[in-house]
């Protein structure tokens, strides 16, 4: 029994960070239609910029998360207005090429200026610890994930779901003319919104370091892994993204638990298996507007 609780414990809150760090992803593709590679390499600068601030100025956690989500958002900002902007009407092919080649700059600029090893986040007093939930005892860390976790599905949710700017960003996507002919300034929606999922590409980057270490090719060697989540959730819909990250967060721990040795295999044999039984993902975003 104790077992099956830390596999619990442990996924979940492994599904939480994939979702953190994937959402964004999932916003980029299912409602700005941006094949978005360099995903992965946002979530890695907002890393690096936590432990230089956390480890080597000696800020403390908390103003650590917020330079990550500052700095990465600035990076971000201009990136969005002279090269996303270029491809956001362009094939999906165009916009891959492009997005390799900004994750492959993001990983030479990173480890030239912050160095090419490992980086660590200290961790404050208040998450080291254990946490007596009543039955049983868990990680302050593996706690703070998850409420995270579920504070930034609900908050996003409510964003594009029952705002005026998730509104006008939804129209955006349906018809970029007629929502500029009624006055909206799409390119300043799309701005906010690609601001927004790198804000939490790097917010999930950090807050997830325990599980994903950073180092310096975080970009590329989780690459695929946050694709796989977008795609088996179904893009833009942040309830399939959901459902597929602690899917295949259960899946993949309970695997490296009782099967270590087989490293992935029971992580991408899952995504072969819902992919072939829902070819449009969990929950894809027209059956989530549905």
């Amino acid at each position: 029994m104790q077992t099956v609780l830390s596999i619990a414990v442990d996924a979940f809150a492994y599904g939480m960070v994939l979702f953190i760090i994937c959402i964004g992803l999932s916003v980029t593709m299912g409602l700005m239609q941006v094949v978005n590679l360099a995903h992965g390499g946002f979530a890695m600068i907002g890393g690096y910029i936590a432990s230089y601030v956390a480890r080597d100025m000696g800020l403390g956690y908390a103003a650590a998360v917020l330079a990550a989500i500052i700095g990465t958002i600035a990076i971000a900002i201009p990136l969005e207005r002279f090269l996303y902007r270029r491809v956001y009407a362009q094939p999906q092919l165009i916009q891959v090429l492009m997005t390799i080649g900004i994750t492959f700059c993001i990983i030479g600029i990173t480890n030239y200026i912050f160095g090419p090893t490992l980086k660590t986040i200290p961790l404050p007093a208040a998450l080291s610890g254990p946490v007596d939930i009543g039955f049983r005892t868990i990680a302050a860390h593996r706690l703070f994930v998850m409420v995270c976790g579920l504070a930034v599905a609900l908050g996003l949710w409510l964003l594009i779901e029952r705002t005026a700017f998730g509104i006008r960003l939804r129209a955006a996507v349906d018809n970029a003319a007629m929502t500029s002919a009624l006055g909206v300034r799409t390119e300043f929606v799309y701005a906010v919104a690609f601001a927004l999922a790198m804000g939490l590409a790097a917010f999930g980057g950090v807050v997830g370091a325990e599980f994903l270490p950073i180092e310096p090719y975080y970009a590329l060697r989780y690459m695929v892994t946050f694709l796989v989540v977008v795609s088996v959730g179904g893009a833009g819909s942040i309830s399939g993204a959901l459902a597929a990250c602690l899917l295949l967060g259960a899946v993949d721990t309970t695997g490296r638990y009782l099967f270590p040795d087989f490293g992935n295999f029971f992580f991408y044999l899952a995504v072969i298996v819902i992919v072939c039984a829902f070819p449009r993902g969990l929950l894809g975003r027209e059956q989530a507007r549905g």
